[in-house]
């Protein structure tokens, strides 16, 4: 078995933030935050920013550029991954379903993926379909996938084909195959979220057996079920993925103090079950990245 990757998902966009002091807000808060992670052993770190004042998600360049700049400046080498999930909410108004209810920030393909283009991180991640999230839509219409793909990969970035569903995966197979996305291509699959497909041992292996062969994926679930799903990913061959954006906890009632704890427990699970975690230059072998990326 190769070695086993570990994604942190510093942050998120999720009312998280006063439901633990530990998630990061500030871009220094979250740079530092991603530092530790590595440090601890995540060789990929997945950066969302926040407004410092309100905490509600942002899509300021400004935010993600002292973030990237931190922690390139830090002495670490760990990848990094930005992501464009950003501006693809939309929620219906109740008199009015074409004018969008208050909250609602859907932005067009270039404006989500401008932060990329600008900072050319080595991953960012591509979400690759709509469905209901909380009271939103989370919208990702084929045609916006394929000029964000366009952009993001003539950028020499590396999409991260974030999938909840198995529908999700056959779009991202369409497009593999006709040449808008990369091969070999590399899929997070994403269990656990309401209305999408759960955190389970055979939804894991059934959106696994959907994936090209040639594909290096990771999987994550959120809340209680984040490490039960490294366990089976580690197990079905993949690599993992754990941090305060999909889980706050690090065990039953027990707040998790850092992304860095998150990180330790997930290098103790691969480890007990006989897997080695990969540090950054061996991520970058993996997943075909340039050593410097």
């Amino acid at each position: 078995m190769s070695k086993t990757i570990i994604c942190c998902a510093v942050t998120g966009g999720g009312d998280t933030v006063g439901k633990n002091p530990a998630v990061p807000v500030t871009p220094r808060q979250i740079a530092d935050s991603a530092i530790d992670a590595a440090r601890a052993g995540a060789a990929i770190v997945h950066i969302h920013v926040r407004d410092p004042d309100t905490a509600r998600p942002s899509m300021e360049l400004a935010h993600y550029r002292e973030v990237v700049e931190r922690i390139r400046d830090s002495g670490t080498d760990v990848v990094i991954n930005l992501t464009t999930g950003a501006g693809g909410r939309f929620m219906p108004g109740d008199n009015e379903p074409l004018a969008a209810k208050p909250g609602s920030n859907l932005a067009t393909p270039a404006d989500r993926i401008g932060h990329v283009l600008a900072l050319k991180p080595a991953i960012c991640s591509l979400d690759m379909g709509s469905m209901n999230m909380g009271d939103y839509v989370f919208v990702n219409t084929k045609g916006h996938l394929e000029e964000m793909a366009a952009g993001i990969v003539g950028a020499g970035v590396k999409p991260e084909l974030e999938v909840f569903e198995a529908g999700h995966v056959r779009l991202a197979v369409n497009l593999i195959e006709r040449g808008i996305l990369p091969s070999p291509s590399l899929f997070q699959i994403c269990l656990g979220v309401p209305w999408a497909q759960p955190a389970t041992p055979e939804a894991m292996t059934y959106m696994r057996n959907l994936l090209p062969p040639d594909a290096v994926w990771f999987a994550f679930g959120i809340g209680a079920q984040q490490f039960p799903m490294v366990a089976q990913a580690h197990l079905l061959g993949g690599h993992v993925r754990v941090g305060l954006e999909d889980n706050l906890y690090l065990a039953r009632g027990r707040l998790a103090p850092s992304n860095a704890a998150l990180v330790d427990k997930a290098v103790e699970i691969v480890e007990i079950l006989g897997g080695e975690i990969a540090d950054a230059a061996a991520a970058r072998r993996i997943l075909g990245l340039a050593p410097s990326a």
